[in-house]
């Protein structure tokens, strides 16, 4: 089969329309119908199927778009060690959750600019779960997602994860009523929040699962009575006393009026992981801007981890 035709459908499938694919490859919408009709019968199924306006992909379509990206990356990869590696050059979509963005993505991105200028990337806010489905489905490339530690995440076997490090988890209060200061939590001292109003997500998903599993290992089952995403409005609501929350380090407010107790074990930690597609990483665009990420967080995360991963993953 024909690597142009074979990456055309991968970046129909990554991109939905052949106008997006016609604007990024520069080739008419024309020709790229006629190189995909070339691709169908070359495989001998059917790779699309109109809808609306528009065509998508039969799910051989989008099977045989899996086997190109590894394919194409292992092409790639052959290429750049046979004749030695120039500058990468590509458009990589990627996807973080928010507390990442300020103090690792956007210093990340900033030194990826001034040194490889050909990388475009494209951010994506969303929550790991939202993260996780972008990834399979091909409309994100590269992803920063966390889990904690007490509340494992079930990965999709299609995508591949490297553990960058880790951070702490805080229990954030009202500085009028915390005691104990910043000394690690205890059970005991844990358990005189039993009657405290806990914060939660409006997701009532992993974080959920946290607190639970946390406030059970003190003896009592807590009272989830908020449910707010938006951190200003959280810090608000512990300053006021009206409530408490587990947050992690890079999450937590350096403002007046609340108190910030490091919860070690009984909370665990928060581990920061880069994903992609299996298959992808050998793609010189994602790899390099995985590398700037985990550069820029070993300057922020603990317990970071110093391998690379490998192009054949």
């Amino acid at each position: 089969m024909d690597l142009t035709r074979l990456r055309l459908l991968v970046e129909l499938e990554r991109l939905g329309t052949m106008g997006a694919v016609s604007e990024v490859t520069g080739m008419g919408t024309s020709a790229i119908s006629k190189h995909l009709a070339v691709l169908e019968k070359e495989a001998g199924v059917v790779l699309l199927t109109p809808d609306g306006r528009r065509v998508r992909l039969t799910p051989a379509g989008h099977r045989l778009a899996e086997h190109a990206v590894d394919i194409l990356a292992r092409v790639e990869a052959a290429k750049a060690e046979m004749t030695g590696e120039g500058d990468p050059v590509g458009r990589v979509d990627l996807v973080t959750f928010i507390s990442m963005a300020v103090p690792v993505v956007l210093p990340a991105l900033e030194r990826l600019r001034l040194d490889h200028p050909g990388i475009d990337v494209r951010l994506i806010e969303h929550e790991p779960d939202q993260a996780l489905e972008l990834l399979h489905n091909g409309d994100a490339d590269l992803g920063l997602i966390y889990e904690y530690s007490l509340v494992p995440r079930r990965m999709p076997e299609t995508l591949a994860l490297h553990r960058i490090g880790s951070e702490p988890l805080l229990l954030a209060q009202s500085a009028r009523s915390a005691g104990g200061g910043r000394r690690t939590m205890t059970r005991e001292r844990l358990s005189e929040l039993s009657g405290a109003s806990w914060i939660a997500n409006s997701r009532g998903s992993d974080e959920d699962e946290l607190v639970q599993r946390m406030c059970g290992a003190a003896g009592f089952r807590p009272r989830i009575r908020h449910r707010i995403d938006n951190l200003e409005a959280v810090n608000a609501v512990v300053a006021a006393g009206w409530g408490v929350g587990v947050m992690p380090k890079l999450a937590a407010p350096r403002r007046r009026g609340i108190a910030l107790t490091p919860l070690g074990g009984l909370g665990g930690v928060r581990r920061i992981y880069l994903v992609a597609r299996t298959g992808s990483w050998a793609w010189r665009p994602i790899r390099t801007v995985a590398h700037y990420l985990r550069s820029t967080a070993r300057e922020i995360l603990d317990d970071v981890d110093e391998v690379e991963p490998p192009e054949q993953v």
